[in-house]
C-alpha cells in the first residue's frame, strides 16, 4: 500500500507547494483532509481521486456531506452518552441524504468487486480492498481475527498476571469463514470514519505544535535531512528510522486524542480493583484523561516529546496510553494511519518549514 500513499503524498506537496508559493496564510487542516481522503479512496475503495483540486468528484462529495453531521447534533450527543439507545432510535436520524451516502458506497464496493473479479489477478493492484477480496475467495478459509489489532502490551499485561479475574476465564474459539460482501463493504466505510478525520487532525496539530515549539521543529528536520543522505525515499521499513518524529507523533495523540474514550461489553462476571461487573456490563475507559493523569505525566498540559523514549516508555503503565485503544478490537486502521501520518510529515518536513500566523489560535 505504500505506492499508494505516496501518490496521495505527492498531491499534498504540490498543494502545499502552490500555497507557499502564493505568500499567504492558509488553513493546513484543509490539505490534509484532502490527503487523507485520497488516500482511503485508494486504499480502501480501489479509486484514484484529487480531492483537493476535484472536490466535485462524486466519491468527495458524498465523503464530504457525510462529515458535514454535526456531532453536537442533540441526537448525536444522546447516542454518544446513552449508546443503548441508539439501535431503537437510530431511525430518527435517516433521512434521504443518509440513504442516498449509504447507497452510493455500497454501490461502489459492489461496481469494484465486480471489476476486480473480472481482472486477471496479476493486474489486481494489493490494496485494502484486495487484501479482504483474497480471504473472500480463498479456498483456504481465513480466521476473522486475522483483521484485529493486538498490542504487544497487551500480551505483555497478560503475560505478567493480573490479581483481579473474571470467572472461568476462556479464550474465545477462532471462527474461521469467508467474508462476505456486505463485511467487505462495511470494512472498507469502516476506514473512511476511522480515518479520515482522526488523521488529517493529528496531521494539523503536529504542525500546530511543531509551529509553536519551533526548536522541535528543528529536530525534526535534522532528523529527516539525514534520513535523506541515507533514502532516496519512505518506505515501510526505512520509516521506523525516524524516532524523534515518531515521539512528537506519539505526544500529540497523547495532547489530542482521537477518540476521548472507548467501551468494551463485559462478556463474564468479573472483579476488578473490588469492583464487580455483571455481564452484559458496558465499561468505558476515558482515554483522554488517562493522558492527562498528573499521576502518570509530568506537567500533563505540556508537549514534551521526550516522553516517548524507550526508557520513559519502559518505566509506564501501556494502557495510560491508548490513541487507537487497546486490545483485540482496537482501531482497524492503526497501522497505516501511523504509516500515512509518518510518510506525509516526512516528506514534507524535507521541503517545507510551518510557523504561525495571526489567524493561529
Amino acid at each position: 500500500m505504500v505506492p499508494l500513499i505516496h501518490v496521495a503524498t505527492e498531491t499534498l506537496l504540490n498543494n502545499l507547494q502552490a500555497y507557499a508559493e502564493s505568500g499567504k496564510s492558509f488553513n493546513i487542516h484543509r490539505c490534509f483532509g484532502s490527503f487523507t481522503m485520497d488516500v482511503i479512496a485508494s486504499v480502501a475503495f480501489g479509486m484514484n481521486v484529487d480531492s483537493q483540486n476535484n472536490p466535485s468528484d462524486p466519491f468527495v462529495y458524498h465523503a464530504s456531506k457525510f462529515f458535514s453531521i454535526s456531532f453536537f447534533n442533540p441526537l448525536i450527543v444522546l447516542f454518544m452518552a446513552f449508546p443503548f439507545l441508539a439501535r431503537p432510535m437510530g431511525g430518527l436520524t435517516r433521512n434521504k441524504e443518509t440513504r442516498e451516502m449509504s447507497k452510493f458506497f455500497t454501490t461502489c464496493v459492489q461496481k469494484l468487486i465486480k471489476q476486480r473479479d473480472e481482472m486477471p489477478s496479476s493486474q489486481r493492484r494489493r490494496d485494502f480492498l484486495q487484501l479482504m477480496l483474497d480471504v473472500r475467495s480463498s479456498k483456504e478459509l481465513a480466521s476473522l481475527d486475522q483483521f484485529d489489532v493486538v498490542n504487544q502490551a497487551d500480551e505483555q499485561i497478560v503475560a505478567d498476571g493480573n490479581e483481579e479475574s473474571c470467572h472461568e476465564p476462556s479464550k474465545p474459539s477462532k471462527q474461521k469463514r469467508m467474508m462476505t460482501e456486505d463485511e467487505i463493504t462495511g470494512q472498507a466505510f469502516i476506514f473512511l470514519v476511522a480515518g479520515y478525520e482522526t488523521s488529517s487532525n493529528t496531521l494539523a496539530f503536529v504542525c500546530y505544535l511543531l509551529a509553536i515549539h519551533p526548536d522541535c521543529q528543528k529536530k525534526v528536520q535534522k532528523e529527516v535531512d539525514d534520513f535523506f543522505t541515507r533514502h532516496d525515499s519512505v518506505d515501510y521499513t526505512n520509516i521506523q528510522e525516524m524516532k524523534y518524529l515518531d515521539m512528537v507523533v506519539c505526544e500529540t495523540l497523547r495532547l489530542y486524542p482521537p477518540a476521548f474514550k472507548y467501551m468494551r461489553n463485559v462478556e463474564q462476571e468479573c472483579v476488578v480493583n473490588g469492583q464487580a461487573l455483571p455481564k452484559g456490563a458496558t465499561v468505558e475507559v476515558a482515554a483522554a484523561f488517562l493522558h492527562s493523569d498528573p499521576e502518570y505525566w509530568d506537567e500533563p498540559e505540556k508537549f514534551i516529546p521526550e516522553r516517548f523514549t524507550p526508557e520513559a516508555k519502559a518505566g509506564r503503565h501501556p494502557f495510560v496510553y491508548m490513541p487507537f485503544g487497546a486490545g483485540p478490537r482496537s482501531c482497524v486502521g492503526m497501522r497505516i494511519a501511523q504509516l500515512e501520518i509518518r510518510m506525509a510529515l516526512t516528506n514534507m518536513f524535507k521541503k517545507f518549514n510551518v510557523v504561525t500566523c495571526k489567524d493561529t489560535e
